[in-house]
């Protein structure tokens, strides 16, 4: 069974930055793509950013990033990790982490998820 475990959420102000961390129990690790996501109360589960390749490969992310957000991996560690910088107040919500071998952007699409981390960003 493979777990992910997030980490680095938390209270921060607008325009503030945190960095989320996601380790995975799985020794091949570097085989799955690795995504976030986010759900605030009373919305649909949304793509936030993903990464293609085993060794970082080709990233891609919601379109409401804009450059403020940046998804890396650390295959040696098995952590997975979301950059969220210029943070606002819509960015609220819970983040989770998840992982599958071919998934892209749709949750539907990944096997395995993380229990999901608290982001709240005050104005």
């Amino acid at each position: 069974q493979v777990q992910l475990v997030e980490s680095g959420g938390g209270l921060v102000q607008a325009g503030g930055s945190l960095r989320l961390s996601c380790t995975v129990s799985e020794r091949t690790f570097n085989m799955y793509r690795m995504s976030w996501f986010r759900q605030a109360p009373g919305k649909e589960r949304e793509f936030v950013a993903g990464l293609k390749g085993p060794f970082g490969g080709t990233s891609f992310y919601g379109d409401f990033v804009k450059g403020r957000f940046t998804i890396s991996r650390d295959n040696a560690k098995n952590t997975v990790y979301l950059q969220m910088n210029s943070l606002k107040p819509e960015d609220t919500a819970v983040y989770y982490c998840a992982a599958d071998p071919v998934a892209t952007m749709d949750p539907n699409e990944y096997t395995y998820w993380g229990q999901g981390i608290q982001v709240t960003v005050s104005s």
